[in-house]
């Protein structure tokens, strides 16, 4: 960075478009690793080179530049009222509405319930390993961390589910259940915190009112808007008045669900799910669908790749506390077996209603992958003694979770399914 200069929201979005796709190249050509996976292993390890730079070189500001540099960037506002909107709407689109309503039990538990029994597992495990490490974080903000480390990041699952050959009503409820638990984390996270700063003690029936008031509210919002953009759509033959008609859902619409204090990424859910079936089905040509899909692929990829990015960026944020690097350590297997806990149980009981296969489990818990959203509500925190434990750990169980988890579900699952095969 020069001394001196700042930088516009347009100068950043340049540096990281640039950077992406550099990157983006690079690992296309040469790693040929799976786009998120790639994207955040370059970014770590060019993170860490800067950080050595700034050790072996005393007089190196490299480190402290790039770290003012995304210090500058908004992410509660980039990611939640921006980047989010657009990368639900566009994972909704192609999830087969007939699949998912086969799945719609385990969609339902395992977005709501599934989410605050993590939650809950997770904010008590972390305490206690605070505790453990030397850190007294307060009970409220270990919660806070359970609630925004619950949701399984959809662009992740989805590109993974892409890759995997696994049955069609496994895929549309992993897809369906990542998609909604996002919205009904953000929803947990956003009362845990108003009740972490606002330091009043915690209300479990005022909570349930607001998160009956936004989820539910994001629900009506979603139909209504993808019901008017399906009535547009059906009443018209033009691709680029179509694509936009879609954009201004995406747009408008979160700006709308804001407004209402209603849910968002719930919203965007449910309208990419109207008009990724029914708009698809019956209000569009085949030209018209596709240049829709095309154009939200195009838009997701994009995101995507600046996303994971960022994450791998993120390195030079990191404090060097090695109490706070041994409790982010601790933090991965306590968010596996949180999510393991928090799938199992509910398949476990609804078996006698549908039982999703033996491929159930692993792909939904090794599936399960975290990623920007969890970050960026992170990020998001307003400086308290908790940030610098919740933003370490966060960031640790995301990189685990994109490199590892994300390069191997696919062996995992050929794994169970040559089990699986296999005579007994």
């Amino acid at each position: 960075m020069i001394a001196g200069l700042s930088l516009t929201p347009f100068d950043a979005a340049a540096i990281l478009i640039v950077l992406a796709a550099l990157l983006g190249y690079c690992n296309h050509r040469f790693l040929k690793l799976p786009p998120s996976v790639g994207l955040t292993v370059m970014g770590a390890v060019a993170s860490l080179i800067v950080v050595g730079l700034d050790r072996l070189l005393p007089g190196s500001t490299v480190g402290s530049d790039v770290a003012r540099f995304i210090a500058g960037i908004d992410f509660h506002t980039t990611l939640m009222d921006g980047m989010l909107s657009f990368l639900l709407f566009a994972g909704a689109l192609h999830v087969d509405w007939h699949e998912m309503r086969r799945g719609r039990w385990p969609i339902l538990v395992l977005s709501t319930i599934g989410v605050l029994i993590s939650t809950a597992l997770v904010g008590g495990g972390f305490y206690g390993l605070g505790l453990l490490v030397g850190l007294d974080i307060p009970m409220i903000w270990c919660l806070v961390f359970g609630a925004l480390i619950s949701p399984t990041d959809p662009v992740s699952v989805m590109g993974v589910l892409k890759r995997a050959r696994v049955a069609l009503i496994l895929e549309a409820t992993v897809a369906g259940e990542s998609l909604f638990n996002d919205g009904v984390g953000v929803v947990v996270f956003a009362i845990l915190l108003a009740t972490a700063v606002s330091g009043e003690p915690f209300s479990l029936a005022h909570a349930a009112h607001l998160f009956l008031l936004e989820a539910g509210g994001g629900v009506l919002l979603g139909l209504a808007i993808g019901w008017i953009a399906f009535r547009m759509m059906r009443s018209i033959d033009e691709y680029k008045v179509e694509v936009m008609i879609s954009l201004a859902v995406v747009m408008g619409g979160y700006a709308l669900a804001s407004g209402l204090h209603v849910s968002g990424p719930v919203a965007m859910a449910i309208a990419g799910l109207v008009i990724g079936n029914a708009g698809v089905a019956y209000a569009m040509s085949d030209l018209t669908r596709d240049y829709v899909h095309k154009f939200w692929a195009l838009v997701d990829d994009i995101l995507n790749a600046v996303l994971f990015l960022l994450i791998g960026l993120e390195v030079v944020t990191i404090p060097g506390d090695p109490r706070l690097l041994l409790l982010g350590a601790l933090a991965i297997p306590l968010a596996l077996a949180a999510r393991a806990i928090s799938v199992a149980l509910p398949l476990a009981a609804m078996r006698p209603l549908l039982d999703l296969g033996r491929l159930a489990p692993p792909t939904l818990i090794w599936g399960g992958l975290r990623g920007g959203i969890s970050i960026a509500l992170a990020l998001g925190l307003a400086s308290d003694s908790a940030r610098p434990g919740l933003l370490t750990a966060t960031y640790m169980v995301v990189l685990f979770s994109v490199i590892v988890q994300g390069g191997s579900i696919e062996r995992v699952l050929q794994y169970f399914t040559k089990r699986d095969d296999t005579p007994t």
